[in-house]
């Protein structure tokens, strides 16, 4: 029995601490004024009672009535009740009629004005909420309504009154006030009474908010729920915890707090806490606190907090469940005829159904949980350790956060503290986890079933709050309405203490004399339950096969029956398979069997077997195998030994040493736990309890189990049922057997792990000191309860580290480590003090003479002949490469490419290999041979270039191979190789560290000299410049000497150079060399300042300089465009509209652009270094590609300067600040050089020569509008083509598309001829300064919409006739800007000019992306989320998105140009997207860029000589060591590599081209990317060659390469190369993300060879594996070759037909003994041949090329190289369909195959014959018939029918003649010969002179023989 109240007492406004700003109140009385015994009055009370605070009120308030909950300092609740009303404050009341000012008294009793707040308070222990407002109700009833109730007697009732422990009993009592009241008592006192609680706070929050909040709180995160309602924010904290039982919440909990207590949230604890919404705003300030508002409905989870979720698919069916409990019309709501529903579940059903499904899923979460429970001791007390490792590892949840952080949680520390014991009472939930578990899994997608079983749950649960459904009448009086508004109440009475005390103790003294009610207590034994099963029902892996399991059994047996060729043959198929779990217990199994007493003596071979396959079981020994592999080795380390000597013994446990798991306490604290209670276990097994086993037998009367099945759970129960009838001395001897066998367990575990602890080699402690500090110093695995242990948190270790750092000797180490293992376990166990110090004691000396025994063990051990290693293998070097050092003897590991170690699909096993990593002065290489002999004797190279290493990390391996490693370390190659090694034993760390040291010295080397491109094979040049000027200074010098002098003088500044005026008279130097000045009054110039520096005539150096520069591929593309030739501004013709000039051929008028470059033709030198002002690095906009048919340019430039043009656009009044006159003449001259590049673009009138109107209504995407189907194609791709944030809508019609630039609406403005006044007297720019209508026009947004097409709508005031006018129309220039720096752009409707705002990735973005790219290509690790596949990851890195964005702006860019339009790209600074996208745009419409030689000219024009961050955006110096790598240039390879895939047959070059530039461009072995600009190559002196000093020639240029290895061999031709003839078209790909590829040049790996893009090594390596297989006298019997992935080079093994027929060619000739021919022309004359087939026959048409079919294609090659070639074939009249693919003639296959010439043809070939009297050469197909004696020609080889013949019966001689006049290109002096007949002269030319001789001998015996 108890009390019902523990106190009362009445709380008032303290009227005497008025000054304060806050109000506060005090205890007016208590009762009783003496604290009870058991429970201490409970401070701050009046804090609580007003939450808000205690304010004054000038009105009556309603009482209000809640409930605070206090814990004291012994976590024990006391329940506050509180009921608060207001009255008359009578201190405050004269005050203010003083204040008022009365003038007389009237006598009348004026009404209160100010009222003051008053609580009644009852605390109590128990928690009755609606049983105290009854009585507090009572009381303010009868003080209210005066009823004629004396309070004492009430109160003293309220302390007399006693309420029934638990058990479903009824108490009815009296206050003595008329009241009848009944208090219901719960069935079981351990669960929650929530009556609607839980039901309301769902319905104020909703299922995924509550649920949010539950992991919330079951992952200790702090709360805070806000509500302006106290008794809100009290039952929603009581909802809560209630929902996470059968956990207890452990934490702070304090449902309403008051004000003051504030400070109390930024407490580091999790808690739950209530807060009014007045205090909104501070709780919001709050960075790791969830917030719940009641009130509105919502939470708020921060940024910071990660909140964790339940496994699926627990969430998704708890989910499930409330959706169907809360909302049950849910599932029926779309049904036409919904079933009948019953009458919906009142609230407090709804609120134990709700609680129910929690039940189920806790009962589920915890399923099998006892299983894993550990009993350390039975008596006194049951001392019980959780195996946390166990149950995450069975449950298959090892990687769920949630359930991890669960179980760490102190919820569940005391959960395992409660119901952890096996004998005491039980619950609903006890039942529930150990019946209804696979109830509730069978349920699982039946709604019917789980609502059935949730509504019984809920019936039990709600039996529990009202046993007794028939409940007895209750009667408490409440006061009369409106009571609390009468004008008169006098304020509450002061009730009298001493009477009050009287009755209490009289009423004390009756109940003393009354036996106290003592509840019985029920205990039982707990049901075990199920055991621990997975949360997913996976079937066994079929890595774990029968098969398997069967090769390590064999492999095992095979050892100790000395079967060593056996043993060798299965070993490494035992060892792969002990990747398995089950595989490892198998081991175990078999070793075991092999162990006779404790000992098993082996041989040195069986012993290092046995090892090794100890090591490859430890390898991923893991806590998801819940330690069972590495307890379970344990005894068996200790038991197999070998030999060494007479009294020398080496164990198995000196060689499996080198795990973690023996450095992690955890292990050694869940594997002693365990053997401890099966000590315990066997200790009760025993005779001696026997009769206490038959004793309990009877009294249950349940069948008893056998001792061998008997769990030590059940033991324990029988045991701790009868430890009360057990005599004193009986239970002191339980005691101490139990304490003995936990102190002897302890001494075997303290030797135990010095056996594993101290090294063989005890100078080497790599375990504990390099073991994770988490690993060792975490703590105890479990929960452990004890009293003698104390509580969970005192149990683990605080400090900070386990190893002084100045005492790292190994004993000592070992011994602070045993020592606090023991320390820890010991004391949980309740071992005796005693015992404890004598362990301390045992522990060094046990360490001294183990280290004493293992230096014998060591001594002799060094003395066994050595494991025989593998041969380091050297790897071939490229010419001028040297080694750096000597190799590292390693093992490659392998790394998250899985096909290298064997691969989901199954496979050799390449990886791991073993062999030595090389550091070189250009790669990095391994080299090696696989570890599994079955393999093969395969040689594994790995390697890339150490300019391209990108990361480099220390790491830790290990490898199952062998023991013996030390350390690891991973590099990472922008190439997007990996390498993965662990250094072997020989390593030292010192190695390494040297090996670190010079691969950092060459990755960053000081000079672009010292890099491998100049330093192979010669000395890095010294660059010493002449000190004085001589009569032959080079460009360089010259250049440098300017420089200078500038910066001396002052009057040069980087970027903007400020030079002397002089006359503008500058040399012209044309094709004829003559000279002539600029015009100096050009039209165009407006003033003469700032000029450069020139001179009358051009000195010698100048000349050198500038025949050089005409020479570089810029000036060779703009000759081939047509760009004009080098001339200023009026010297030329006026129908140029551009020229070239030479004004930056000293790089001082922007340093990153060539020398050359193209402008409008009538601006003068002397102002573009005024414009370049107005632009990034003086990037001023230049032309760079013209469009051969609508001449339409696009040019590029920088970004714009804030003072630039960008500066007038967005300054409404720029005449209000006077500007600079620099600054103003910039402008200007700005100004004007748009105005010139506007009147120089041609528009759409000037376009092919015909008069087309402006505003024509049907442009189309391309000017072809003869060609329907390209106009249908391009409408379909038009949404491919428009930029995503343009926010575009694409109507039907293609005129509407992106480039119809229909329906655009300017905006009129009502000043007409003021503008047109200005813009004819100012010019057109001068406009945008002063025209109104400037600010009037649309937004940049609106720019883009008209760009895709969008409709604006029509300003109010616009005049319809101008409107029409200007409804289509297209702009003549297009400037293609930053969106930052377009944003509020406006146009003048006169300008015939767009600005479209662009976004692009920056390259901060582009670095993020490739990161992740390289992460997804080339993993370090193999990933356990399956989910995250490899496209996942590569749509995660963004990268493919930014090809896409990149891709559009190109398209959408060549389309303007192919409409007529000039587009000018000004983005960044010019140098990273500006050159992607220009080049790009180029490439789509030009066709000679996508030959070799015009994407050579194409990267050499934009990517070199205009500029890009080569060295630095590829982190090639030490100055961008830490500025990361940038692909910019990779990307444009891989949208030229996608265009490339969509349109093969429109490339000379294949995909290897790419490739090859894609690995070299970072490689540093090639000069050519090593520098930014032009002119940092010529300030380093690698740009220009010196033609009359061939020795300074230095370095190696990439295209040299290139054309060397293309005259070789077919290696970046495509043999599919046929471009479309006719009018050139551009090509329009596909650039949606779907039909964008992956490049395989980002996971494609060569592991033979290593990188292909070596050409030189690759043939090298070739060419001797040719000559060993000729070597080699066996005859092969098939020519099959097995390809392995990621090993072999497809290309190499199996190249295309066209290919190998090359190569057969090249093969005869030389057994032939010919002269090889080189590829070429073979190649030339095939196409030639093709090219001129006439086919008579009409009903023939020529064979083509099928591009839907590339197989065909190599078919037909294969077939017919020989015969007639494979070349182009005549063009079909029909234009190129949608994907790029040539349309034309087909022939039938079966022609292919006809037969030829029924004659005989003794001798056939290809004969180039000149025909009679001037006409040309022409190849013809000759045959040389012996029978017929004849020498036919044909039109082809296929042809049956000859055109001609010549009887060699008349031919009189055939010799050798001189080539003549139109002989065939490429043709051979020597293959030329005459047949002289006796009529006339035939002309004969051959391919060689050998084929020659041979034609000619053949006629000759012809003739001979006639």
């Amino acid at each position: 029995m108890t009390r019902l109240a523990d106190y009362f007492v009445v709380v008032g406004y303290d009227s005497e601490k008025t000054g304060s700003v806050e109000g506060s109140g005090k205890i007016i009385q208590r009762f009783p004024r003496k604290d009870w015994d058991d429970a201490p009055f409970p401070q701050g009370i009046e804090l609580f009672c007003q939450p808000a605070g205690w304010q004054l009120s000038t009105e009556r308030k309603q009482p209000t009535y809640f409930v605070v909950v206090l814990t004291d300092i012994d976590s024990d609740r006391h329940y506050c009740a509180c009921l608060t009303f207001h009255e008359a404050e009578i201190n405050l009341q004269g005050c203010k009629r003083d204040e008022i000012g009365e003038e007389e008294d009237t006598g009348l009793i004026q009404p209160a004005q100010v009222f003051a707040p008053k609580s009644l308070v009852l605390v109590s222990q128990l928690d009755y909420p609606e049983i105290f407002k009854a009585c507090l109700g009572l009381i303010y009833t009868v003080y209210v309504d005066s009823l004629n109730v004396n309070l004492e007697n009430v109160i003293s009732n309220l302390f007399t009154c006693l309420v029934p422990v638990a058990g479903g009993s009824q108490k009815l009592f009296s206050l003595g006030a008329g009241d009848r009241q009944l208090i219901q008592t719960p069935l079981y006192d351990g669960l929650p009474v929530t009556s609607t609680s839980v039901a309301l706070l769902f319905q104020q929050l909703g299922i995924q908010q509550v649920f949010s909040l539950f992991c919330a709180v079951l992952t200790e995160n702090k709360i805070i729920f806000h509500s302006t309602s106290h008794q809100r924010l009290g039952e929603a904290s009581r909802a809560l915890e209630s929902l996470i039982f059968p956990l207890k919440y452990s934490y702070p909990y304090i449902p309403i707090l008051p004000a003051r207590l504030l400070e109390v949230l930024s407490s580091p604890t999790p808690f739950i806490i209530g807060v009014h919404s007045i205090f909104h705003s501070e709780i919001h300030e709050l960075l790791d606190v969830i917030i719940a508002d009641l009130d509105g409905g919502t939470i708020k989870i921060p940024e910071c907090i990660h909140l964790s979720q339940l496994p699926e698919p627990l969430l998704h069916q708890t989910q499930e469940a409330l959706s169907l409990v809360i909302h049950p019309d849910l599932e029926v709501a779309d049904y036409a005829f919904p079933p009948v529903r019953t009458a919906p579940s009142n609230l407090r059903m709804l609120d134990k159904e709700i609680r129910a499904v929690f039940l189920r899923l806790f009962a589920q979460l915890f399923q099998g949980y006892r299983s894993c429970l550990q009993l350390i001791r039975i008596h006194p007390e049951p001392v019980i350790h959780f195996h946390k490792a166990a149950f995450l590892g069975q449950r298959g949840l090892v990687e769920n956060d949630f359930l991890t952080k669960v179980l760490d949680g102190m919820a569940f520390a005391g959960f395992v503290s409660e119901r952890g014991p096996p004998y005491r009472s039980c619950d609903l939930f006890d039942d529930l986890v150990a019946f209804d578990v696979e109830r509730i899994k069978s349920e699982e997608g039946i709604p019917p079933k789980m609502l059935k079983h949730i509504r019984e749950l809920a019936e039990q649960l709600y039996k529990n709050e009202n046993p007794n459904p028939h409940m007895a009448f209750q009667k408490v009086p409440k006061p009369t309405e409106g009571s609390h508004m009468r004008v008169h109440v006098p304020p509450f009475p002061k009730i009298n203490e001493d009477k009050v005390e009287t009755l209490l103790q009289e009423s004390l003294a009756k109940h003393l004399n009354s036996p106290p009610a003592v509840r019985v207590e029920k205990k039982c034994i707990v049901p075990a339950g199920p055991s621990v099963v997975s949360i997913m029902d996976r079937m066994g892996s079929i890595f774990n096969s029968a098969r398997r399991l069967e090769v390590v059994r064999n492999c095992i047996s095979y050892i100790f029956e000395n079967k060593v060729l056996e043993t060798e043959k299965t070993l490494p198929a035992a060892l792969r398979a002990l990747k398995g779990r089950v595989a490892r217990q198998c081991l175990i199994e078999e070793l075991s069997l092999h162990v006779q007493q404790n000992r098993a003596i082996l041989d040195h071979q069986q012993f290092d077997y046995i090892v090794r396959m100890m090591n490859c079981a430890l390898q991923d020994c893991s806590a998801s195998e819940e330690y069972y592999i590495a307890a379970t080795l344990l005894p068996l380390t200790t038991a197999f030994y070998r030999k060494l000597a007479i009294g020398v013994n080496q164990f198995a446990y000196t060689c499996v040493q080198d795990h973690h798991v023996w450095a992690n306490q955890q292990f050694w604290e869940a594997t002693f736990y365990n053997d401890v209670q099966s000590q315990i276990r066997a200790l009760y097994l025993t005779t001696r309890n026997e009769s206490f086993l038959s004793n309990f037998k009877q009294k249950d009367k349940d069948p008893l189990p056998t001792e061998q099945e008997k769990r030590v759970m059940d033991i324990a129960a029988e045991q701790l049922r009868l430890w009360p009838t057990l005599h004193k001395e009986k239970q002191q001897e339980l005691e101490k057997g139990e304490e003995n066998t936990v102190f002897s367990q302890a001494i075997h575990y303290a030797q135990l792990m010095v056996y594993l602890l101290v090294p063989l080699d005890t100078s080497k402690n790599k375990l504990l000191r390099n073991a994770a500090t988490g690993d060792w110093e975490s703590g105890s695995n479990s929960f452990v309860t004890n009293s003698i242990a104390g509580s969970v948190a005192e149990s683990y270790d605080t400090e900070s580290g386990f190893e002084d750092a100045e005492n790292n000797d190994v004993a000592n180490a070992v011994i602070r480590f045993i020592t606090r293992f023991i320390d820890k376990v010991c004391t949980e166990s309740g071992v005796t003090q005693d015992h404890i110090k004598n362990l301390h004691c045992m522990i060094p000396g046990i360490v001294a003479m183990h280290i004493e025994t293992l230096e014998a063990v060591h001594r002799e051990s060094r003395r066994l002949p050595p494991i025989q290693k593998p041969k380091i293998l050297r790897p071939a070097l490229l010419p001028g490469e040297e080694f750096v050092g000597e190799g590292l003897r390693v093992v490659l590991d392998s790394d998250g490419r899985e096909e290298a170690s064997g691969g989901p699909l199954g496979g050799p096993h390449i990886l791991p290999a073993e062999g030595a990593l090389f550091l070189t002065t250009y790669r990095i290489i391994f080299k090696g041979t696989p570890h599994d002999p079955l393999v093969g004797e395969q040689t594994i190279v790995r390697s890339f270039p150490i300019a391209s290493m990108t990361k480099e990390k220390k790491i830790s391996i290990q490898i199952q191979l062998q023991q013996n490693t030390q350390e690891g370390l991973q590099i990472r190659s922008s190439t997007f190789q990996i390498i993965k090694v662990a250094f072997d034993e020989e390593v030292n760390s010192e190695m390494v560290e040297i090996f670190k040291k010079h691969m950092v010295r060459f990755r960053y080397p000081q000079s672009i000299f010292t890099t491998f491109a100049f330093a192979a094979g010669q000395n890095a040049p010294q660059i010493i410049l002449p000190k004085q000027k001589e009569k032959n200074t080079s460009f360089r010098t010259l250049s440098k000497n300017i420089v200078r002098s500038a910066k001396k003088a002052g009057k040069m500044t980087i970027g903007r150079q400020s030079t002397v005026k002089k006359k503008p008279v500058v040399l012209t130097i044309d094709e004829r060399g003559n000279r002539s000045g600029w015009n100096e009054e050009d039209e165009v110039s407006a003033s003469d300042d700032g000029e450069l520096p020139t001179s009358s005539t051009l000195k010698a150096s100048e000349k050198s300089t500038m025949e050089q520069l005409v020479e570089r591929a810029c000036f060779r593309d703009y000759q081939r465009l047509g760009l004009g030739t080098i001339g200023a501004g009026s010297s030329r013709s006026k129908t140029e509209h551009f020229r070239i000039t030479a004004a930056n051929r000293m790089y001082l008028l922007c340093r990153s652009y060539p020398g050359l470059l193209v402008v409008p033709q009538p601006v003068p030198d002397s102002s573009l270094q005024k414009v370049a002002r107005c632009y990034r690095h003086n990037r001023l906009p230049v032309v760079c590609w013209k469009h051969s048919k609508t001449k339409a340019v696009l040019l590029r430039s920088g970004g714009f300067h804030g003072k630039g043009v960008v500066g007038l656009f967005k300054s409404p009044n720029p005449h209000s600040a006077a500007p600079t006159s620099t600054e103003s003449s910039s402008s200007i001259e700005q100004e004007k050089y748009l105005q010139a590049l506007l009147n120089a673009v041609p528009s759409l009138s000037k376009m092919n020569g015909c008069n087309t109107p402006t505003g024509h209504p049907n442009i189309m995407l391309s000017p072809d509008t003869a060609t329907d189907k390209r106009s249908s194609r391009a409408s379909s791709a038009v949404k491919q083509v428009v930029p995503t944030h343009l926010d575009v809508h694409l109507p039907n019609s293609f005129t509407r598309g992106v480039l119809g630039y229909r329906d655009k609406l300017f905006t009129q403005s009502q000043q007409k001829s003021t503008v047109k006044g200005r813009v004819f007297n100012q010019g057109m720019w001068a406009s945008l300064r002063s025209s109104s209508r400037f600010n009037a026009q649309f937004s940049t947004t609106d720019v883009g919409a008209r760009l895709a097409g969008k409709e604006s709508p029509v300003t109010a005031g616009c005049d319809n006739s101008l409107q029409n006018q200007l409804l289509k129309r297209q702009a003549a220039l297009y400037l293609f800007g930053e969106k930052s720096q377009l944003r509020g752009f406006k146009l003048d409707l006169a300008l015939n000019c767009e600005l479209i705002p662009v976004d692009y990735c920056d390259v901060r973005q582009v670095k993020a992306s490739f990161k992740k790219l390289m992460r997804a290509c080339a993993p370090s690790r193999v990933s356990n989320d399956t989910d995250m596949t490899l496209y996942r990851l590569l749509g995660e890195s963004e990268w493919l998105l930014q090809i896409h964005r990149i891709l559009q702006l190109a398209v959408v860019i060549a389309e303007l140009l192919e409409s007529g339009s000039s587009v000018m790209v000004s983005l960044e600074d010019g140098m990273d997207i500006t050159t992607q996208v220009v080049s790009l745009a180029q490439l789509l419409c030009d066709p000679f860029y996508r030959t070799l030689e015009g994407f050579k000219i194409l990267i050499e024009k934009e990517w070199l000589s205009f500029g890009h961050k080569f060295s630095q955006r590829s982190n090639l110096t030490p100055n961008s060591q830490g500025s990361g790598f940038a692909p910019v240039f990779l990307q444009f390879l891989d949208c030229v590599h996608q265009i490339h895939h969509q349109y093969p047959m429109e490339f000379e070059f294949n995909q290897y081209y790419l490739k090859f530039l894609a690995y070299h461009y970072v490689s540093n072995r090639y000069k050519t990317f090593l520098l930014d600009s032009d002119y940092e190559r010529i300030e380093h002196g690698i740009l220009f060659e010196d033609k009359i000093d061939k020795q300074s020639k230095r370095g190696i240029c990439i295209w040299e390469c290139i054309d060397r290895i293309h005259k070789k061999g077919p290696v970046f031709f495509s043999y599919m190369y046929s471009p479309e003839e006719g009018e050139k078209y551009i090509l329009r790909p596909c650039i949606n993300i779907s039909a964008l590829k992956k490049w395989d040049y980002y996971i494609g790996e060569t592991l033979s060879s290593g990188p292909s893009y070596e050409w030189d090594m690759v043939n090298a390596k070739t060419g001797a594996s040719e000559e060993l297989e000729q070597m080699d006298g066996s005859v092969p019997q098939t020519h099959r070759k097995v390809v392995w992935p990621c090993y072999d080079n497809v290309s190499k093994v199996q190249p295309d037909a066209i290919t190998k027929l090359l190569e057969e060619i090249g093969r005869l000739e030389n057994e032939l003994n010919q002269s090889l021919e080189q590829w070429k022309p073979i190649w030339d004359r095939v196409k030639v041949c093709h090219k001129e087939e006439v086919i008579p026959e009409p009903t023939r048409v020529a064979s083509s090329l099928m591009a839907s079919n590339v197989q065909s294609f190599q078919r037909r090659s294969m077939l017919h190289l020989a015969d007639s070639g494979i070349g182009e074939n005549d063009r079909s009249t029909t234009t190129s369909p949608s994907n790029g693919v040539n349309t034309r003639r087909a022939a039938t296959l079966y022609n292919q195959f006809s037969s030829k010439d029924v004659e005989n043809r003794s001798f056939e070939g290809v004969l180039y014959k000149r025909g009679a009297l001037l006409k040309g050469w022409k190849p013809r197909w000759f045959v040389l018939d012996i029978t017929k004696h004849q020498l036919r020609y044909y039109d082809s080889g296929e042809d049956t029918n000859p055109r001609g013949f010549i009887d060699l019966a008349e031919v009189e001689s055939v010799l050798p003649a001189s080539s003549t006049l139109g002989a065939p290109k490429h043709s051979n002096e020597k293959a030329f010969f005459d047949l002289k007949t006796n009529k006339r002269v035939y002309n004969f030319c051959a391919q060689d002179a050998q084929i020659a001789q041979q034609w000619m001998d053949k006629i000759q015996n012809c003739i001979s023989d006639a």
